[in-house]
């Protein structure tokens, strides 16, 4: 027994399906279903691995701020004669 019991079955998934597709419209279902299955597989990245990413961050925040702290310095231009 589930969250809605017995009541809850296949007549009335068609039924809310069919209610999605008259409110987004069939050419935005695509991407609708493209944006879900990706915020999806990054929610999956983040519970198996939640320490990878900050160390990736991290790395990547400190070559930032290696680049910005030492900027370059260019000779000036000079003016050509003609």
């Amino acid at each position: 027994m589930g969250i809605f019991g017995n009541t809850f079955g296949l007549p009335h998934l068609i039924i809310i399906l069919v209610i999605i597709l008259l409110l987004f419209g069939a050419p935005k279902l695509p991407g609708l279903a493209r944006s879900v299955g990706q915020s999806m597989k990054i929610f999956r990245n983040e519970i198996k691995d939640p320490k990878k990413e900050d160390d990736a961050t991290a790395e990547s925040a400190v070559a930032d701020a290696d680049s910005s702290a030492a900027p370059t310095k260019t000779a000036p231009k000079t003016p050509k004669s003609s």
